[in-house]
């Protein structure tokens, strides 16, 4: 792969961005799976030419960190095992993400990896789409029970029961949860895609790197005028949300017989043993695949029924989180000062602190410590954020929809004693997971 890569602060396969504990590979992966063998060469490149961390993203992708002077021989075995594009410029754009329970989701209406690939490929091998920024990022919802509808996207296709067969709601800048723009039917997803991207780069001027920031010079509707498509109205929608813990444990998939097992990655960090283990487990008694989710949890999908519970606890024997009981399970946090030269907390000891403040009292609320604004860990707004402030110290806010960022300050320079006490007194809300 010889294509040049255009400067950019996210790391990608191809590009190695330094932090304080050494460079950053972000290996996107399609949908969120990964083969047992693909694995194994994760956790191999992570063991021979980096410190062994490696992270499940809230993207469904993995990382590995600490890499030192041997970027290239790292390089080469990841794109060995067919982890990297399918051309070098097209690293950046393969930001489609997907349920992790795509076509196997008992509640799901059509299933979208045939569509997926189609996008991807578009993606990746069309060379006007390479100026795309490399967080401009879609969604594609088959419907599935299972499927993360707080994270933003660019654009969002969301699919429904039309009159005539399956279609697909779309809308721009926002998640399947709002009001859609419009419909079409199946079969015109990819053209409304390549249709809203070319109109975004005919639009965009170049400091306009997101669809956000082009809905700031036009409205949606100026923007669908120009779509040379047989778009569809939508009378009403409410896209059903995803029940909470879909994502942890054993639970069916279509046509009955199998499950799927979820287990959650303790603040979205593996090792190479604990990921080399998952394989195995993949290989031996599911289909030999594994998914990542946007929940920085994996699934082992096509697992017998009766098998289930067993693989459950040898996830658990692994490091891995399979109860929804764990608090642990339910916290977010950034890499933190350790290895992030912007962060003013070690986020992730404080968290494990935190987790097991709020065990003592079997309370599991959603937490996300975050060492600075940027909020890296957490692509939509925790119902509690944890802000850092300095070494140990943290800002409380409580999500509200009437204020921006990560919502209403509750209380101010806060030790994670302190923070955890006045989580725990909290009423059982929503920020009970």
């Amino acid at each position: 792969m010889s294509t040049a890569l255009r400067p950019s602060a996210c790391p990608g396969l191809l590009r190695i961005v330094p932090a304080l504990d050494g460079g950053i590979c972000r290996i996107k992966l399609a949908g969120g799976a990964i083969s047992a063998a693909q694995a194994v060469a994760v956790a191999q490149a992570a063991e021979r030419y980096a410190g062994g961390v490696i992270e499940a993203t809230n993207r469904a992708n993995l990382q590995i960190r600490g890499i030192g002077e041997q970027q290239s021989a790292l390089i080469a075995e990841l794109l060995a095992a067919g982890l990297g594009p399918s051309t070098a410029a097209g690293d950046d754009v393969r930001n489609l993400m997907l349920s992790p329970t795509a076509g196997i989701d008992p509640q799901m209406l059509i299933d979208t990896r045939p569509l997926a690939a189609q996008i991807l490929g578009t993606l990746q091998n069309h060379p006007r789409f390479h100026q795309l920024s490399a967080k401009f990022a879609v969604q594609l919802d088959g419907g599935e029970a299972l499927a993360m509808l707080d994270h933003h996207h660019d654009l969002w296709l969301s699919a429904f029961a039309g009159v005539d067969g399956p279609c697909l709601a779309f809308g721009l800048a926002g998640c399947p949860v709002d009001p859609p723009l419009g419909a079409v039917a199946l079969e015109h997803g990819h053209r409304l895609l390549v249709a809203v991207l070319e109109l975004f780069l005919d639009r965009a001027r170049p400091e306009q790197t997101r669809m956000r920031h082009l809905l700031a010079d036009y409205s949606a509707a100026e923007l669908l005028a120009r779509l040379d498509l047989p778009l569809l109205e939508i009378e009403a929608w409410a896209r059903p949300t995803t029940p909470a813990g879909l994502h942890i444990g054993s639970h069916p998939q279509v046509g009955g017989g199998r499950v799927y097992v979820g287990a959650v990655t303790p603040l979205g960090r593996l090792d190479p043993t604990l990921l080399r283990g998952a394989a195995r487990l993949a290989s031996e008694w599911g289909d030999g695949n594994l998914r990542f989710s946007p929940w920085q949890s994996l699934l082992l999908p096509n697992v017998r029924a009766e098998d289930g519970p067993e693989v459950c606890r040898r996830l658990e024997q692994l490091g891995l989180l399979c109860s929804a009981d764990r608090a642990l399970a339910h916290l977010v946090a950034c890499t933190g000062s350790s290895g992030c030269g912007k962060g003013l907390a070690d986020t992730k000891g404080d968290a494990l602190q935190l987790a097991a403040l709020l065990q003592r009292h079997a309370r599991t609320l959603e937490v996300h410590l975050s060492g600075c604004p940027r909020s890296c860990a957490c692509a939509h707004v925790a119902p509690a954020t944890l802000l850092a402030v300095g070494p140990g110290r943290y800002d409380l806010y409580l999500r509200d929809a009437g204020q921006p960022g990560f919502g209403a300050l509750h209380a101010r320079n806060l030790s994670i004693e302190a923070a955890g006490a006045l989580l725990d007194a909290r009423p059982r809300s929503n920020l009970d997971a």
